[in-house]
């Protein structure tokens, strides 16, 4: 999806049943993964439609990997043998997304040398990398920055060692689990964030042959090993996606069946949900919600099993259908808000206090507007809120939101939705 395509939504009420793609914040994190073996890896349940996802196959590529693309939802990643080394410096000059910093985790941790863009993504609040380059210089690497380009080696490979996170990271905490799994020794990573998708990359690396014990919220220790497998992994179904048909349906007063609900990953935004209005019904492997009406809410995000940072542009849109004042607080990124001014262009009225972002929602009462997705959760909290105005939204950038969202659109319509994409 272009930077030029816009998507223009028109108000419905969205009704069936709907699956869930393959986790964005998983997918890419395995991907990643791949690079510590040279040996073959299958994803299935793989969301390869996905902008992101796209752009990461195309810099496995770059460095060395075949990657072939199944029926929309598997990737098989192998290693291209010409007879000499892989490259281990990623020549990219695209947009750049936030997850090499993983890929240079894993030359590193192979190859004990690696040199990446420096990273991009959301431009969530003062997002930096300090973190993974402490990870990195604590397992004996040189770390330094060249240009564009973040450079790191270890010539005589990598070390295990105790890495104490300062703040629960999830990115800190992916990149130690990669180049731990190859490091020499034990890698103990204190705080670490302790989240589904992690959960699911610590699964895949240990059917690779990685050694990796999780201590509760506390500690992971890994055991390095000198070399890893290949492996077959099924990628976990997508939190973030769940929770926005969960709105959607609220929304529109709709009736949504979604199928293959992760009901372990979400048990706290849910109760927070209920207590809001939402009326659901668990099946063994779906979620039926039902749209009533919307009460206000009040959420502050924190790390896993707390309501993830990603979640609150998705529960703003709830907000904005309530009657009555919201309040959302963001611990991870205070700076996450600007999709409020965006809200505000449809006749949403908010304000923000320090890291408190207060919403005046009238029960609706939004009307269609030019509007403009700042990131990706911020892309969809406004195809949410068109579904619920008056009159026609059109969304620019939309690209954002297919970074994140496979098939958003298609599956949108399928439940009724007036939801086009506009060159």
């Amino acid at each position: 999806m272009s930077e030029l395509q816009r998507i223009l939504v028109k108000p419905s009420r969205l009704e069936g049943i709907v699956s869930l793609s393959g986790a964005k914040n998983s997918a890419l994190r395995l991907l990643a993964a791949s690079l510590l073996t040279k040996r073959t890896v299958r994803l299935k349940n793989y969301p390869a439609r996905l902008l992101d996802a796209e752009l990461h196959v195309e810099m496995l590529e770059l460095l060395g990997k075949s990657c072939v693309v199944t029926n929309e939802d598997s990737i098989e990643i192998s290693a291209i043998d010409r007879g000499q080394a892989p490259p281990t410096r990623l020549e990219w000059s695209k947009r750049s997304i936030r997850n090499t910093l993983l890929i240079l985790g894993g030359l590193l941790a192979r190859h004990h040398v690696g040199s990446v863009p420096l990273p991009g993504g959301c431009k969530l609040g003062e997002r930096k990398y300090d973190l993974h380059v402490m990870v990195m210089e604590r397992l004996g690497a040189r770390v330094w920055e060249e240009g564009d380009y973040l450079c790191a080696e270890a010539p005589s490979g990598l070390t295990g060692a105790d890495i104490h996170l300062s703040l629960r990271s999830t990115g800190a905490t992916e990149n130690a689990i990669l180049m731990g799994a190859l490091a020499k020794g034990v890698t103990r990573i204190w705080n670490p964030h302790v989240r589904p998708e992690i959960l699911d990359l610590i699964a895949m690396i240990r059917k690779m042959g990685a050694k990796i014990f999780v201590h509760g919220q506390e500690q992971i220790e890994i055991h390095g090993v000198s070399e890893l497998d290949g492996a077959e992994h099924t990628v976990i179904n997508d939190n973030m996606e769940a929770i926005t048909w969960v709105a959607a349906a609220a929304i529109t007063k709709g009736d949504i069946e979604i199928m293959g609900f992760p009901f372990g990953d979400l048990e706290v935004v849910m109760a927070h949900l209920r207590a809001a209005g939402a009326r659901f019904y668990a099946g063994e492997d779906s979620l039926i919600i039902r749209g009533g009406k919307c009460y206000p809410i009040e959420i502050s995000t924190g790390p896993h099993p707390g309501i993830n940072s990603d979640v609150q542009p998705v529960l703003a849109s709830w907000g904005a259908f309530a009657n009555g004042e919201s309040r959302i607080t963001d611990l991870r990124f205070p700076g996450r808000y600007g999709y409020a001014e965006e809200l505000s262009k449809m006749g949403l009225r908010t304000a923000v206090e320090g890291d408190m972002l207060k919403i005046f929602g009238q029960g609706g009462g939004l009307r269609g507007a030019q509007v403009r997705a700042l990131d990706l959760r911020a892309g969809a909290a406004l195809m949410l809120c068109g579904l619920g105005a008056s009159g026609e939204t059109e969304i620019s950038d939309a690209w954002q939101i297919s970074r994140g969202y496979m098939n958003i659109v298609e599956k949108m319509q399928a439940l009724g939705g007036q939801v086009t994409i506009q060159n």
